[in-house]
């Protein structure tokens, strides 16, 4: 299939440009050429952008695809359940422009699941990386879901059940946590041996790692066991950036989480020793991230969705973060997309709007480099060079201003609604009234 897109400014985050009035021509769901004035060919399907903004498809290098993002309490829910939760959560990412994931640990392998139906075409979601269960000393932060194990020989065959299983990273947690009773953040948990012991299996199988790691002790650690990836990293210093600067170690803050923890606090129902930890940790988190960034360290995107109150809409929130602690609009667009690229060793064929690269890109209203805000504004999801998403004001406009609609199932009176799909000028709309979704012109 060939489609044109037209008369988008499209932001190149390789070269730190914006080509107005752009198109970009995809085959077979790959970019084949970008440019200003390409014919269209005979056959080809044109989108009109409409003189709005793409980025190439947000990455978000830190979900949990499988949680709520509420209060963060203790939760019995069954296995479906939670897949159901997950697969609208996978929905919501893609609505708000993120076209690949990696999803940083679920319960009961149902992470692996998900991806291969994802890569079998069986559901629609964005691509993404599984890590399956975290690695955890016993009673460490993330027991609840995680595996735990005890001594390098048990961390080594954790490693092992969880590749044998299907993951592409594996997780350990080399410090406590925010969310787990009774574990501080500062306080290192597996050992360096034991964390090698896993990072070692890992990297014999052709994966990645990346640490949950919060305070310095545990943070250094990690990375002298060979760890890919810092997790939030709340406390580092220069020893630790000059590492991960000599042996390409990744940062990924997760800026918003704590910071979802502190706006909503206990009034909301967060419980208080999470507020407690958030409260202790968050300026010297900040602080990290932007001694980080100014000594050079390679930042990736992630905002560990799922957290309390944090959102599966709101990846791009990080983005706002990054930019309210001393990046560029641009450095930070970088950050979740070219960047978490190469994190996820798939910078050759994702990461930007280049020819030979997979035809996903996100279009917003307003342009994010002039406002970093706007990144909360997707109008169009493009996953595969498939449409996949398209918030239409005119459709909704209709829809208000229309409230009686009828179609083939009959009259539709409430006015509350949801669009579906839109496709050709055409909505399939479903209101709460029982009848089933309608498709009407617009």
């Amino acid at each position: 299939m060939t489609t044109l897109f037209t008369n988008g400014n499209l932001v190149d985050v390789i070269g730190q440009t914006v080509l107005t009035g752009g198109s970009i021509l995809v085959e077979n769901g790959m970019i084949k050429e970008v440019g200003t004035s390409i014919a269209v060919p005979n056959g080809a399907k044109v989108v009109d952008l409409g003189g709005r903004t793409v980025l190439p498809g947000l990455f978000n290098c830190h979900v949990h695809m499988c949680s709520d993002a509420g209060t963060g309490a203790k939760e019995t829910i069954s296995d479906a359940a939670v897949t159901i939760r997950a697969l609208k959560n996978l929905k919501t990412l893609l609505n708000s422009g993120v076209t690949y994931i990696r999803d940083a640990g679920a319960p009961k392998y149902i992470d692996v699941d998900l991806h291969d139906a994802q890569l079998k075409g069986e559901i629609l979601a964005p691509e993404m990386q599984t890590a399956c269960r975290c690695i955890c000393m016993t009673g460490g932060h993330g027991h609840d879901s995680g595996r735990e194990a005890d001594g390098p020989d048990d961390c080594r065959r954790a490693a092992r059940e969880q590749l044998k299983a299907g993951a592409n990273w594996i997780k350990v947690m080399a410090t406590g946590g925010v969310m787990t009773k009774g574990v501080e953040p500062g306080s290192p948990q597996l050992t360096e041996e034991e964390l090698r012991a896993a990072i070692e299996e890992a990297h014999k199988a052709g994966a990645k790692t990346f640490t949950h790691a919060q305070g310095m002790e545990g943070i250094k650690n990690a990375l002298r066991a060979g760890v890919d990836s810092i997790e939030h990293g709340f406390f580092m210093d220069d020893w630790c950036f000059d590492f991960m600067k000599e042996h390409n170690v990744f940062f990924v803050p997760t800026l918003a989480a704590p910071y979802w923890i502190k706006k909503y606090g206990t009034d909301a129902g967060i419980p208080d020793y999470m507020v407690k930890k958030v409260e202790k940790t968050i300026d010297a988190h900040q602080d990290t991230f932007r001694r980080a960034h100014k000594a050079g360290v390679k930042i990736a995107l992630g905002t560990d969705a799922g957290t309390p109150f944090n959102k599966y809409d709101m990846t791009g929130f990080e983005c706002i973060l990054m930019v309210e602690n001393g990046m560029t609009p641009m450095e930070a667009i970088q950050c979740g997309t070219i960047n978490a690229a190469e994190l996820m060793d798939v910078k050759d064929t994702h990461g930007s709007i280049t020819p030979g690269k997979k035809a996903n890109f996100a279009v917003f209203e307003k342009s994010p480099l002039e406002d970093i805000h706007a990144i909360l504004d997707c109008s169009m999801t493009v996953l595969g060079g498939e449409v996949v998403f398209e918030n239409n004001m005119a459709a909704k406009e209709m829809c208000i201003q229309n409230p009686i609609v009828k179609g083939q199932y009959g009259e539709a009176t409430n006015p509350i609604f949801e669009v579906f799909y839109l496709k050709d000028a055409h909505a399939v709309i479903a209101d709460f009234s029982g009848n089933p979704p309608q498709e009407y012109s617009l």
